[in-house]
């Protein structure tokens, strides 16, 4: 597959962080990757087509304006809107496709839980609330699985839904180990964490090879949900060398529901992040 190009390569940058050039790969997941079961034999409760899915969420006063993509990360892109979704939805509320959560924007109520968290009809490895995704994500997930499948592509649902008590216990035991610096750069803190919405998870491949390490970009699954994620309202949350902006090195792995008509919008016009698209300031360490 291709990856973007004029980029350096990623054998290039972990032979980069394997040198001790002193930088731990910043991690927004931090799952555990028992073995995959078979798919669910019911479908979850709500399965609407990802294409007409709508959200209930009202928008609030701010509300997204689509601003383009700077040539390189830059610490702080402008918004220059060029172009604006069909529909809009709040930038800030927990339960919006759209809601923005990284180290400058964390979630309000910290505590926020899903009011619909469903396990999704698919191949799934994670046990318990990891399991689970909001019954919108959960019905993209499937149309995108199946489709993955059509292309003999196998997906897994490698770790969902994390509550903020499993955050708090996760980010606590980086911290014991590592000190609370090191543990900013392996786990988000807790009410920082995408996992907390329902609207992202992470997958592994069918074969399960290079689960949660950066060789899983070159693996079936990695490349078909990079190449077609946005057919179902999926983007890569933290593309390669974004880093600067995301505040995460590249995840392949983390998949990011937003809706079929803002990542297709992104996807066509090359833009990487959320927070470029939506015109806000990079968020590459805590405030």
């Amino acid at each position: 597959m291709c990856y973007q190009c004029g980029s350096p390569s990623r054998r290039s940058f972990t032979r980069f962080l394997a040198a001790g050039a002193g930088l731990t790969v910043l991690a927004a997941c931090t799952p555990e990757a028992p073995k995959a079961v078979a798919p669910s034999s019911a479908p979850s409760s709500a399965s609407p087509s990802p294409a007409a899915v709508t959200v209930s969420a009202a928008p609030t006063a701010e509300t997204a304006t689509v601003g383009q993509s700077p040539e390189a990360p830059s610490p702080t892109p402008s918004p220059s809107p060029s172009a604006t979704v069909a529909r809009q939805f709040s930038l800030d509320d927990p339960a919006s496709p759209w809601v923005i959560v990284n180290k400058h924007r964390p979630l309000n109520p910290a505590d926020f839980v899903p009011a619909d968290l469903v396990r999704p009809a698919i191949a799934i490895s994670a046990a318990g609330e990891a399991a689970l995704l909001n019954s919108t994500t959960a019905a993209a997930a499937e149309a995108m699985f199946a489709a993955a499948a059509q292309d003999g592509v196998a997906m897994v649902l490698a770790s969902g839904y994390r509550s903020y008590s499993t955050q708090v216990t996760t980010y606590n035991g980086y911290v014991a180990a590592r000190g609370q610096a090191d543990a900013d750069t392996a786990s988000a803190r807790p009410g920082h964490s995408e996992h907390q919405t329902g609207w992202a998870f992470d997958i592994a491949d069918g074969g399960g090879a290079c689960s949660f390490q950066p060789c899983f970009a070159d693996q079936p699954a990695a490349s078909w949900a990079k190449a077609n994620g946005h057919r179902f309202g999926f983007v890569v949350r933290y593309p390669w060398m974004l880093h600067p902006v995301t505040g995460y090195y590249y995840e392949p792995w983390h998949l990011r529901y937003v809706g079929v008509e803002a990542a297709t919008d992104m996807a066509n016009r090359g833009i990487g992040t959320l927070e470029e698209y939506f015109g806000l300031e990079a968020a590459p360490g805590y405030l």
